[in-house]
């Protein structure tokens, strides 16, 4: 009887499992359909697509800030929702009367940015002293690093000393000598990954100087050449780059006190060639232009406010509509970038491929350079082209970031509503609407 009750169990177990394996295609599919999804005012955007289960999940709404397309097709159903008005909505999704799953709609108000393109000169000050590596101070006794001693390690950001707070290295260098002739060690606070660890340090007299170490090499600032990729003409928000500044030495990204944009113009380009990136070189203009500041390093790229009103590249200066990525399309699309001087110019593209993104990441298209002019002059994509705007349909739609090592004429584009969101564009759209 035993042996009965467990080859029924089996059985049931088995078929349970055939069962399942019909429904996994259905199971992953739900998972897809998104808790929460943002819209603008008047495009429509696919919800979610289903080949199983054709009418059995219909989406109910009597919001009149949202409405629904429900398109019954062959090989499933194609929900799409359009954006009426600006505001936030809570959708039930039923099944024979019953809610199963619930999503936050937030409608925004149509978003126009000005495009850039611009090449931009990068000079950012850390947020205290930047820990890029050790060396020996050479004594009476023999060779020695005092910071490697205190288990400072590179990547470390010196944030204090002796309960002063530090910005510049040369703060640094007072505060060294002071405790060196008074022969006592210095405490030493320093920041890595995101937590505080408090260090003591005695610094070493080198043989034959008068000066005092601590047998550390640190850096307060870095600086480099990129691309303007928009700015909000309201707001005077900005995003450039696409993509996070990390230290050359350290690999890690810069925690970034305070920093400028300022005028650059490229001199001459070093083209890129498989597996040998290439590279804009750039002068930083004599005037000194600052354009505007630098608030945030992100993933996404540099962010801030203009310090002027305007900035024009004579090309699209007027006000752009900005796109979703679920609108973003394979096929051709443009660039705006410098490759001589100062001057603005548009190439032609391709978008290889395109992911509808719902979580924030910064590789969201594969792109390929297909401008025969722009091929000749830099060989495709190269290092200070990263923040050039793409555009597709006269709309921006992201920025390029990244080149295949292997490959300068491809490469890869985040979308452009990751960088408005880390801009703070976003938030100042709503509240606009809001408060009208």
């Amino acid at each position: 009887m035993r042996g009965d009750a467990v080859r029924k169990m089996i059985g049931i177990g088995c078929l349970l499992f055939l069962l399942s394996l019909g429904f996994q295609t259905a199971l992953k599919e739900w998972i897809a359909i998104p808790t929460s999804i943002t819209v603008f005012e008047g495009e429509e955007t696919t919800l979610y697509q289903t080949s199983q289960f054709k009418g059995a999940v219909p989406v109910m709404s009597n919001q009149p800030n949202v409405a629904f397309s429900l398109k019954n097709e062959d090989q499933g159903n194609e929900v799409t929702i359009t954006g009426n008005e600006g505001g936030q909505t809570e959708l039930s999704m039923e099944v024979a009367g019953f809610p199963v799953k619930h999503i936050d709609v937030n409608v925004l108000p149509k978003i126009e940015v000005i495009p850039g393109g611009q090449s931009i000169g990068v000079k950012l000050n850390t947020e205290g002293v930047l820990v890029v590596g050790h060396h020996l101070v050479q004594t009476k006794e023999g060779d020695e690093s005092p910071g490697e001693d205190a288990d400072i390690l590179v990547g470390d950001m010196i944030t204090r000393i002796d309960g002063h707070d530090i910005q510049r290295m040369s703060q640094v260098a007072e505060y060294v000598q002071a405790a060196g002739e008074e022969e006592r060690a210095l405490t030493i606070t320093i920041k890595r990954d995101q937590q505080s660890f408090t260090k003591e340090l005695t610094p070493l007299k080198a043989q034959g100087e008068h000066s005092y170490r601590m047998g550390l090499y640190i850096r307060d600032s870095a600086a480099g050449v990129g691309t303007l990729t928009f700015y909000d003409p309201i707001s005077k928000k900005y995003g450039a780059l696409g993509h996070v500044i990390s230290d050359v030495d350290t690999k890690k990204p810069i925690v970034v006190h305070d920093g400028q944009i300022i005028r650059s113009s490229v001199t001459a380009i070093e083209k890129g060639s498989n597996g040998d990136p290439g590279e804009k070189l750039a002068n930083f203009s004599q005037q000194r232009d600052i354009l505007g500041s630098i608030e945030k390093n992100s993933p996404f790229g540099i962010f801030g406010t203009l310090a002027k009103d305007s900035i024009k590249n004579n090309i699209h200066d007027e006000e752009m509509p900005v796109t979703l990525s679920s609108h973003v399309k394979e096929g051709p699309a443009k660039i705006l970038t410098v490759v001589n001087g100062e001057d603005v110019e548009e190439f032609d593209i391709e978008i290889v491929s395109s992911v509808p993104q719902k979580q924030p990441a910064t590789k969201g298209m594969v792109i390929k350079v297909t401008d025969p002019k722009l091929l000749d002059a830099t060989g495709g994509i190269v290092q200070g082209m990263s923040g050039s705007p793409i555009i597709q349909d006269g709309k921006l739609i992201g920025a390029v970031t990244h080149v295949f090592v292997n490959d300068p004429t491809s490469g890869y584009g985040c979308h452009i509503g990751w960088m408005l969101q880390e801009a703070g564009v976003l938030d100042h759209i709503q509240q606009k609407a809001k408060a009208s």
